[in-house]
């Protein structure tokens, strides 16, 4: 099925280029997002018309997270939790309490733009964490899990 990309998508393509995908990713993802468009003439001609539209607020989004990707660097966030002797924490530190702590912090993450590949944080120590803001754009932050018994 091929498609018109309305913004930049990682690993697929940029704005306004036609791209091939599989039906039920069109279907389930780029299209109900209004990330994409079915290539079809009409839609096609729409999308030229609106192109400078479109290239504005993509440039605007990414001055947006380049300006977010400033604010976070170096920074170190300290999340206290319950741990027991070993250092084992009882539960763990995931995206949405890493999101939490930056928001209460002072600068707005979702819990979709942390990047955990190990999964949860589940002992004491320091750990990277990486903040995907935008495509293209990507911070590590330094947490520290201390234990409270």
């Amino acid at each position: 099925m091929e498609v018109i990309l309305l913004e930049k998508i990682d690993n697929l393509g940029g704005l306004g280029d036609r791209v091939n995908v599989r039906s039920g990713f069109a279907r389930n993802y780029l299209l109900p997002q209004g990330k994409a468009k079915f290539a079809t003439a009409e839609n096609i001609a729409e999308f030229e018309a609106r192109r400078a539209e479109l290239e504005k607020a993509a440039a605007e989004a990414l001055a947006a997270a380049e300006a977010r990707k400033a604010q976070l660097e170096g920074t170190v966030l300290e999340i206290t939790a319950k741990a027991g002797g070993e250092g084992k924490l009882f539960g763990s530190i995931g995206p949405a309490d890493i999101a939490d702590a930056l928001t209460a912090k002072g600068t707005d993450v979702e819990k979709k733009e942390v990047r955990m590949p190990e999964g949860p944080l589940r002992t004491t120590g320091e750990f990277e964490v990486g903040l995907h803001l935008h495509s293209g754009v990507d911070v590590e932050i330094h947490v520290v899990v201390i234990g409270e018994e």
